[in-house]
């Protein structure tokens, strides 16, 4: 090997490239002990995925762990690799959500139809449960198992003993009785008093109810004391070939009806609970066209428009105002000046909101009560006023921004611009009017269209100052809601929340936001133009 190879070998295995191997070696066993962890939360994710048969989730899981190894464990995806994270979290948190908000849209999800059409009937018959006529009370255990707790029951007299969980029906085992209390079940831990009287335990004891056998109609066992049990039966008789249930003291029949999710009688009366169905477009409709929902509905999404606009171009004028004033360098003192201008912005917005909101109080409110020498002005109560009262908090709250916005981009804009338009004689006005708005505008029309999705949304404003009231006779909404407002009382505070129509509106304010966002943005370019 020549002199020159020589060096060159050296300088490949001298320090710094040892130092740079073990450096390597160190970080690519960080990324594996990183990747392993990772693997563990997805194959954890994987086998719940599995025990409660939600295949769709499971495979999903399965795709991602497969394509995060592939992606950290390739010399050939170095991109990706700063890609992938991000990419999941949108995925996770966007696209799955923004999903399954429309999956639900399409459903009657909601009050009294949350779950399966098996978790509805097990309820059903389960609430009507009443005990057995007579029906003597049997010597029984709580045991437990892998699986969980259990009921066992015996006949002391012949050291006949059943056992069964919530799972699984009753079914003979061995076991023991003494003094007239079952001592040992076969696979089984029978649960002392001691443990019985444990709070989380007591409060599974009282939960629990094992079928006598496969028959739902044949009743279940239950126990109040750990150590005693009796028979219950429901009201309702189960019929799973017509897949009817019969109450039996009226012999009144309810049939499954697939449409609405509930069991009903021939004059249309359901059962509570029901189950999840898929209703189309019925929500959607209903918004529309359901005669207490659709006037409220359709109000309330004018006012949003209404809201979120004049909100934009009142805290915009007022801000681009403030802005021309004060980036006048004549003025003296003016960082004086722009400080107190920006100290709305500096205050949380929801405890400046619950301020203002006790000084428009009718009766003791600072402006009622001093500014205005003790009249009762309604500002929160009544409909037009409380509207004109939101319109002005928020003026109060959104200027601070606009006027940050508004200076920073008056004082980018070239001095030799307003020169210009000096030497041709354009007034103060007009060189406001034609030169610094359409410059500002170009800069500025992003953000715009971000506070008017902002406001579109503005849900703490609403809810803390006015809470959407007042509200229309009879209905949870009220004159100030906005749509999101409105979805956060379907789905949250009314009596009977209905998850499937909040997301309907949901998706109704994501199109409607997205496309106004289209539009401001084409404007831009428009814009760009000038």
């Amino acid at each position: 090997m020549s002199e020159p190879a020589k060096a060159t070998e050296k300088k490949k295995t001298g320090p710094k490239a040892s130092h740079a191997s073990e450096v390597t070696r160190h970080g690519f066993f960080v990324k594996l002990i990183l990747m392993m962890l990772i693997d563990a939360l997805g194959l954890y994710g994987m086998f719940t995925a599995y025990l409660v048969k939600s295949w769709a989730v499971l495979a999903v899981l399965a795709v991602l762990i497969f394509a995060l190894n592939w992606v950290y464990f390739s010399k050939r995806m170095i991109p990706a690799k700063y890609l992938v994270p991000g990419m999941v979290f949108l995925l996770i948190y966007q696209v799955f959500v923004m999903g399954y908000t429309g999956y639900v849209s399409f459903t009657n999800y909601g009050q009294g139809h949350n779950s399966t059409k098996e978790d509805a009937l097990h309820s059903i018959l389960i609430a009507a449960e009443e005990r057995a006529p007579g029906v003597e009370t049997v010597p029984a255990a709580v045991v437990e198992d892998a699986s969980g707790y259990g009921l066992a029951i015996a006949d002391c007299t012949t050291d006949a003993v059943q056992v069964g969980t919530e799972d699984t029906p009753m079914h003979d085992v061995q076991g023991k009785c003494a003094a007239g209390m079952i001592t040992e079940v076969s696979g089984y831990k029978v649960l002392t008093i001691a443990d019985i009287l444990k709070p989380d335990v007591q409060t599974e004891v009282t939960k629990l109810r094992v079928q006598v056998s496969q028959d739902v109609n044949d009743g279940s066992y239950k126990s109040e004391d750990g150590s005693t049990a009796y028979l219950v039966k429901s009201r309702y008789s189960y019929d799973e070939a017509a897949d009817t249930l019969t109450d039996v003291e009226t012999g009144v029949v309810y049939t499954a009806n697939d449409k609405i999710g509930a069991y009903v009688d021939p004059n249309g009366n359901a059962i509570d609970p029901g189950w999840r169905v898929f209703v189309g477009f019925d929500n959607y409709m209903n918004m529309f066209a359901r005669g207490d929902l659709a006037g409220p509905f359709l109000k309330a999404l004018l006012w949003s428009f209404i809201f979120a606009a004049v909100s934009v171009l009142s805290t915009f004028a007022l801000g681009l105002i403030l802005g021309l004033v004060f980036a006048d360098k004549r003025i003296k003192g003016r960082k004086i000046y722009q400080s107190l201008m920006i100290l709305p912005y500096a205050f949380p917005a929801f405890l400046a909101t619950l301020v203002w909101r006790g000084m428009l109080n009718t009766k003791y409110g600072f402006i009622n009560d001093v500014l205005l020498g003790g009249v009762h002005i309604p500002w929160l109560t009544d409909g037009t006023l409380a509207k004109f009262s939101i319109l002005g908090v928020n003026l109060w709250l959104g200027f601070p921004y606009m006027f940050l916005v508004c200076l920073g981009a008056l004082q980018s804009l070239p001095g030799d611009v307003e020169e210009a338009a000096k030497i041709d004689g354009a007034s103060g006005l007009r060189t406001v009017w034609s030169i610094k708005l359409p410059l500002v505008l170009q800069s500025t029309v992003p953000l715009l269209i971000a506070s008017f999705a902002f406001n579109f949304n503005n849900f703490s404003l609403i809810y803390m100052l006015t809470g959407g009231g007042p509200n229309y006779p009879g209905l949870d909404v009220g004159q100030t809601d906005i749509l999101i407002s409105m979805v956060y009382k379907i789905a949250i505070e009314s009596g009977s929340p209905n998850y499937g129509l909040a997301s309907a509106m949901s998706i109704v304010i994501f199109i409607v936001v997205g496309v106004i966002a289209w539009l401001g943005f084409r404007q831009t370019k428009t814009l760009e133009e000038l």
